[in-house]
């Protein structure tokens, strides 16, 4: 499976969705980041948007692959895929991350334009809400985008596919620690805290309180994380 991440927008989530959501459940997919700096300092391999016969190349040696298509590279990569006609058939779906803000609104709606020029259909353009607070509604935050679809039809639109906001995601920036890795620990924090206040050890009650948050945090996005995938991967209404 190939999936790119795509917003002529900055900030709303691209690196975080391909990390997080898409690749842990695509067999461990391999993130190409496209992006002129590649300033998360990963191992994630950078091309540039303009090195499109690159990315068809990396795209072709791995069974799972996905691709985070920096802002400032969007505009570039969809010229060449203009120029490599049919090119876009290489990706299984194209994933729209947005968020509620005014602008990153304005941008999902031209991203959609732009893809569906190219000729890509509806069924593989996939909206996710991210960044969404637990008590609000993907149709009250995002009623512009809601109407943009009832009007053009231009793409596939869930409103159960949100990303709740949890404080894991500021917690594992930087650190290469995966949610799902985290959701998964077996280590017994509240243990490894009692024996450290037993033997006066701060550090260790220390490491141990933000172990037990981390795990926490972890498993209630993970779950949310999982409805989201079955949501844009087709196999959950």
């Amino acid at each position: 499976m190939k999936v790119a991440v795509i917003n002529f927008s900055g900030n709303v989530g691209k690196s975080t969705l391909a990390r997080h959501l898409l690749a842990p459940h695509m067999h461990d997919a391999q993130v190409i980041s496209v992006e002129s700096i590649n300033s998360d300092a990963t191992a994630d391999a950078a091309i540039r948007g303009k090195q499109y016969g690159d990315l068809l190349q990396a795209l072709s040696l791995t069974d799972n692959a996905v691709v985070d298509i920096g802002a400032s590279n969007v505009e570039a990569l969809m010229n060449q895929m203009k120029q490599y006609r049919a090119s876009h058939e290489d990706f299984d779906y194209f994933v729209v991350p947005t968020v509620a803000k005014a602008k990153p609104q304005r941008d999902t709606i031209s991203t959609i334009g732009a893809l569906a020029k190219i000729g890509i259909p509806a069924n593989k353009i996939r909206l996710v809400f991210n960044m969404v607070e637990p008590d609000e509604t993907s149709e009250r935050m995002f009623s512009g985008l809601f109407e943009y679809h009832a009007k053009e039809n231009r793409f596939t639109l869930n409103p159960k596919a949100v990303i709740v906001s949890n404080d894991i995601y500021d917690r594992v920036k930087g650190t290469g620690r995966t949610i799902r890795e985290l959701s998964q620990c077996k280590t017994d924090w509240r243990a490894k805290r009692a024996e450290a206040r037993e033997a006066g050890d701060i550090t260790g009650m220390e490491e141990g309180i933000d172990g037990q948050m981390d795990r926490d945090l972890a498993q209630t996005a993970q779950e949310n994380l999982s409805g989201v995938w079955k949501i844009i991967n087709g196999t959950k209404k």
